[in-house]
């Protein structure tokens, strides 16, 4: 869980190296040991998030261990983000952070938009010819869990979303596609902004979109491979366009904002309110 760290010295400069090979217990210093413990006993749920951790003698009687070694030890567990420290409080678990693997914030929802597109377009291509009917009749169940939606069911239509296209990726029997567009929905989750800007965009036109799945639903059922792709990337390229207009409206009113605040700043009638102001003002 934690990487033995240790410094070097190389040409006057001071660094550190990382071990390449698996530390053991033995070899580990105390305190690790004590925070991968704390570790586990957090992601089992004794010590769940938004709960304060004992007291640091507690703690140093549970693990035979000194305080100071405590301490230590949540200060690693405070540097891998499962813990924090409130002076005059205590010690507080928290949430776990979702990472996603290879990817950070700066992906924009125009890279990810991209991605989809050439993905599930042949994952959709592929998935024609060997889609079952069990998994046809899934798919038009979550088809008709999109025709109930409307613009205050945004979390069932997500889920609904998520899963049609989660079916056709299980369709094409090929892990790496499954696995990949799982990750793609994860991005589009967890990232604030790409969850933000995809569900402006989605909301924009609810019949288009369940009409560009219906598209999509029945080129895979007729396994037709060629229309299947087509309709899926006609799907993301509305989609894409619908992002461009969205993010040049908010650029529009971004603008429009900066410009009344400049014209509120240097109004010809603001300095002369100011000006009566003072002269009323004056003895």
């Amino acid at each position: 869980m934690f990487l033995d760290i240790e410094p070097v010295r190389f040409l006057g400069f001071v660094g550190v190296f990382m071990s390449s090979t698996p530390s053991t217990d033995n070899s580990k210093r105390l305190y690790r040991q004590v925070a991968d413990k704390m570790l586990i006993l957090i992601e089992s749920g004794e010590y769940p998030a938004g709960s304060r951790l004992p007291a640091e003698r507690e703690l140093a009687e549970r693990f035979s261990v000194s305080r100071p070694t405590i301490r230590e030890a949540v200060i690693a567990l405070e540097a891998k983000g499962r813990v924090a420290v409130k002076t005059g409080s205590g010690v507080y678990v928290l949430e776990k952070v979702e990472k996603i693997d290879g990817l950070g914030q700066e992906v924009s929802p125009f890279e990810l938009i991209e991605t989809r597109v050439f993905i599930e377009g042949e994952s959709a291509a592929l998935a024609a010819a060997l889609i079952s009917d069990d998994q046809l009749a899934s798919l038009k169940s979550a088809l008709d869990e999109m025709a109930l939606d409307s613009p205050e069911g945004g979390a069932i239509s997500s889920a609904a979303d998520r899963k049609f296209h989660s079916i056709i990726s299980e369709a094409t029997n090929n892990r790496v596609f499954t696995l990949m567009i799982k990750q793609l929905w994860d991005v589009q989750e967890k990232l604030d902004n790409i969850r933000v800007a995809h569900q402006a965009v989605c909301m924009q036109d609810l019949s288009q979109r369940l009409e560009e799945h219906t598209a999509i639903y029945d080129a895979l059922a007729n396994r037709d491979a060629s229309a299947a792709r087509a309709a899926m990337r006609n799907h993301f390229s509305r989609t894409l366009t619908a992002l461009h207009e969205t993010t040049e409206e908010e650029a529009v009113k971004a603008v429009q904002r900066k410009v009344s605040q400049m014209r509120e700043r240097f109004s010809f009638q603001r300095m002369l309110d100011q000006e009566s102001k003072e002269t009323k003002a004056a003895p």
